[in-house]
């Protein structure tokens, strides 16, 4: 596909609000709706239907109607599902002016970022459409005159619960594995970001998916999410999210059916800068690390540690490269950083502000609202951070840097290892003996 920018629609006609099971849009069961506003101006961008217990109860017999073996979808030789993946991932490219736009409208992400996010969805469902016909099990030479293999098979309904962070990827790496597996999925997306799922969905149906195979639920954590958490007919759960919630559903599971629990949580990253790094470089990085997507990832690198002799120097080109930024409308090619999400994460986000500022910590540059509409936040960052202040132990999840002091390498990797959380990490240094020992030595699923 061209590498050019497509067009943006301002104002996207929305396409599709209810509720979809079984290849076909519903209305919900109660008659209940929410509404999705556009972060960017606070507007409401449409009513969307509301799943609850009912809806999902429908949903769920819908994919298990179409995993039973004699279903279509079972019967489906597997090199095409991997085709029909590749027919989703064409017709995304096909619409990626409209998904893109969409996404902007409902998220505030910028229109540049969600171009990105709509190709490397397209990119990850052909990814995984070539596994479709080479996952195989094996033949096991046992002792006896036996005959011994093993078969890899699907799961069977896979329920999966997605953020709102980056919602058109967020469904590709879910659907994904699941699909070319042969799994069915029922998918709920964040309420704050229905719009793209639903239309994606659509489009699943046009691609030639048989009926049941994937299924959207528009609605609430508390009502539809638990409901497919507690679900008696669901196999396996995926979640991305909060700590707080992974515990419910995996709590969920064991009240429940033991159903197989995929989560994917928060985090505080830790991310060292040691004296003898490429200082500009580091910088950055750091900046995109905390900063991209307006904060709001799983993975950001919110604990920035610096070693002393650096340090002060770190902080002011770190406050220029902020100072710098552009945050405003998303459509707009210049801007390098849209809205929060909603009027809450914007509340919560000035909170963990405030109490950076209480607890002592400098306020080195933004923690201030931008313009009077939208939930914009100028880039923010904080030095003189100890380990015990809220804003350094705690997931922000927005545009806020926390910028710690250290001494040696040992100190550092104690202090990073600190945190219930374990998601990433990153070194920046030039000296590759330390670069290897640091990252073996954090207690993260990534290192960079």
């Amino acid at each position: 596909m061209s590498d050019a920018v497509p067009t943006a629609i301002r104002n996207p006609v929305v396409k599709y609000t209810q509720i979809f099971y079984n290849n076909e849009f519903h209305n919900s069961l109660s008659g209940k709706t929410f509404p999705t506003i556009d972060p960017a101006t606070e507007e409401k961008i449409t009513d969307v239907q509301e799943s609850d217990k009912a809806d999902v109860d429908e949903a769920v017999k819908a994919a298990r109607e179409a995993f039973k073996p004699s279903s279509p979808w079972r019967q489906m030789d597997a090199s095409a599902r991997g085709y029909l993946m590749c027919k989703l991932a064409d017709l995304m490219e096909r619409d990626i002016s409209y998904l893109a736009s969409l996404e902007t409208t409902d998220s505030g992400k910028t229109f540049l970022d969600n171009v990105a996010d709509v190709r490397a969805s397209a990119n990850l469902f052909r990814y995984y459409a070539g596994w479709a016909d080479k996952i195989n099990g094996k033949t096991i030479p046992v002792d006896g005159n036996f005959f011994t293999y093993t078969r890899q098979e699907p799961i069977g309904v896979c329920a999966q619960i997605i953020p709102w962070n980056y919602p058109i990827m967020m469904l590709a790496w879910k659907f994904g594995p699941a699909l070319c597996t042969g799994n069915v999925v029922v998918l709920k997306p964040a309420e704050q970001t229905p719009l793209t799922a639903l239309y994606i969905a659509a489009l699943t149906k046009e691609a030639g998916f048989p009926a049941g195979v994937v299924n959207v639920l528009p609605g609430f954590g508390p009502t539809a999410g638990a409901a497919l958490a507690d679900h008696m007919q669901v196999d396996k759960i995926a979640f991305t999210g909060s700590v707080e919630v992974g515990r419910l559903i995996q709590q969920a599971s064991g009240k429940s059916n033991l159903k197989s629990v995929t989560l994917e949580l928060g985090g505080k990253s830790p991310n060292i800068v040691l004296a003898d790094a490429d200082l500009e470089n580091a910088v950055n990085w750091a900046h995109s690390g905390i900063f991209f997507n307006m904060g709001q990832n799983c993975c950001a690198g919110s604990r920035v540690f610096v070693q002393e002799a650096v340090y002060d120097e770190f902080l002011e080109l770190s406050k220029k490269k902020a100072d710098a930024a552009v945050v405003g409308d998303p459509w707009e090619e210049k801007s390098e950083n849209g809205p929060q999400v909603d009027q809450s994460q914007f509340d919560r986000i000035m909170g963990y502000i405030e109490s950076g500022k209480k607890e002592g910590a400098t306020l080195v540059c933004g923690g201030t609202r931008v313009g009077k509409k939208g939930f914009f936040i100028r880039p923010t960052i904080f030095g003189n951070v100890q380990d015990n202040m809220k804003i350094a132990r705690e997931e922000i999840f927005g545009p806020v840097m926390q910028v710690l002091k250290f001494k040696d390498v040992e100190e550092v990797v104690e202090r990073a290892n600190n945190t219930f959380y374990g998601l990433a990490g990153a070194v920046f240094t030039k000296d590759i003996d330390k670069a290897l020992t640091i990252s073996s030595s954090l207690q993260a699923g990534s290192v960079w």
